[in-house]
């Protein structure tokens, strides 16, 4: 991950239980985004009980607005409304600090 600052997408949402192709879909927007100019990475999880968040980092506001924009990503945004989602959330926010502890060096 780059130094601060860069900009945070939080989306959160709940799955309908019969969310066909979900998986795939979000596995290809995945590597979708991560073709497109400014992406930085991306984080996600999902419980057993539908919820899930994903974080994706990009580095402008512009980056985030073209990736919005782009034609398959709209796509899986409709079908998202129309067939997945039970609820979801949006949330776009600047990072202004941003720490962590180093992954340990495996010893061979």
């Amino acid at each position: 991950m780059r130094k601060p600052p860069y900009y945070a997408v939080i989306f959160s949402s709940v799955l309908r239980e019969d969310a066909k192709e979900y998986g795939e879909t979000a596995d290809r927007m995945v590597e979708l985004a991560a073709g497109m100019p400014g992406y930085l990475g991306i984080e996600s999880a999902r419980g057993a009980d539908g919820f899930g968040i994903t974080v994706s980092y990009w580095e402008t506001e512009a980056d985030i607005a073209r990736w919005k924009r782009e034609a398959e990503h709209r796509i899986a945004q409709d079908r998202g409304r129309s067939e997945w989602y039970l609820r979801y959330d949006l949330r776009v926010a600047k990072v202004e600090r941003a720490y962590g502890m180093p992954t340990p060096t495996l010893e061979p």
